[in-house]
């Protein structure tokens, strides 16, 4: 390990290595409507916002208090002489997470091109963030009541490790294959009540062509998604597997028999007759377990690593987007630092604390 990896990276290093994603996912996520083109480029607010995020300014006021200090090397870093204004800065804040989503999924493929991972296997997961003052319950709601410090936009979601949250979620793909890094692969933000059976449905088709497996708790059991990771249109089956254990939801519910108008619903049943036999042979139980070890404890590196664990940065779910998308994009920078200079751990913390 170099003298440079000894003393941990500087901030032009980290803005030099995400600079080309952030550029081709401005490409990838153009403006469209009326109107001309804003004098900053979208790339450039993004790549503002990971530097605030580095340097682990919570309020938009912060991170612009310090953005701004560092005006001079930021310019040099990025080549830009611009500057947004504060309410410029707050303005396109609240936008910046189609951007990062993009940004997110190719930082996933330019790490597997790197070899940082194997995406043999991955598993995806919805984890919850309290909403930032009291929650809103539902009785205020449905009366038109708001307390004071209450954040209208964000909602209530149950998980079994987070149980009841107001706030928001963030879901993540990360790879879970035996003996490779955890690496965050494609993710989306949301509220909380946001279902999974639709947020993960949006990221099948932007799986890695790699991927045999993929693990999901019961909250993702769901006929259509299964049957869009293993099988094609055109009824064939794909290499894939999809390890979700039923949902008890669906428990005693009546079966109807057959028929011939009933003939795709046989289909889909024995389909998941196969999903369920799959994932109780000994290795599909071995695949799943990969699950504990991988993106459950990825959760809870990631939320301690950008101070999550209580509560979001902000107030609105533009503006709580675009921050979980943006420290899942800076995680995945720290990865393929660390990488880069021989560390195969996902311990980060020592990068962002010597910045």
């Amino acid at each position: 390990m170099g003298k440079r990896a000894r003393e941990g990276p500087t901030f032009e290093v980290l803005v030099r290595l995400a600079l080309p994603l952030l550029q081709e996912a401005e490409k990838q996520c153009p403006r469209v409507g009326p109107g001309a083109k804003p004098r900053i480029a979208d790339w450039v607010i993004a790549a503002l916002i990971m530097i605030a995020a580095l340097a682990r300014r919570k309020s938009k006021s912060a991170q612009y208090r310090f953005l701004l200090g560092k005006r001079p090397e930021i310019a040099h870093w990025l080549g830009v002489a611009d500057f947004p204004s504060r309410s410029g800065y707050f303005r396109r804040y609240r936008r910046s997470y189609k951007l990062y989503r993009a940004a997110v999924r190719l930082q996933g493929r330019q790490a597997i091109k790197e070899h940082v991972l194997d995406p043999t296997q991955v598993s995806v997961d919805k984890s919850l963030v309290p909403a930032q003052g009291p929650p809103w319950h539902q009785r205020d709601r449905r009366a038109g009541k708001i307390h004071a410090g209450v954040d209208s936009e964000g909602a209530w979601g149950c998980s079994e490790h987070d149980g009841w949250v107001y706030g928001y979620s963030y879901e993540v793909v990360v790879s879970s294959t035996a003996g490779s890094m955890v690496f965050p692969l494609l993710a989306s933000a949301d509220v909380a009540s946001a279902s999974e059976t639709q947020t993960f449905a949006a990221k099948i088709d932007e799986l890695p062509p790699t991927v045999r497996f993929v693990s999901a708790d019961a909250g993702y059991d769901a006929n259509h998604l299964g049957e869009r990771i293993e099988y094609q249109a055109d009824g064939r089956r794909t290499s894939r597997r999809f390890l979700c254990p039923e949902n008890p939801r669906n428990a005693g519910r009546p079966k109807r028999k057959p028929c011939g108008a009933d003939a795709s619903r046989a289909k889909s049943r024995e389909r998941r007759r196969q999903r369920r036999e799959y994932l109780h042979s000994p290795k599909g139980r071995r695949l799943y377990a990969r699950r504990k070890e991988t993106v459950e404890p990825f959760n809870q590196w990631f939320k301690s690593l950008f101070e999550l664990e209580d509560r979001v940065w902000h107030r609105g779910l533009n503006n709580n987007q675009t921050q979980f998308l943006a420290a899942i994009f800076t995680y995945q920078l720290l990865v393929r630092y660390n990488y880069r200079h021989g560390n195969k751990n996902g311990q980060l913390r020592w990068i962002i604390d010597r910045l």
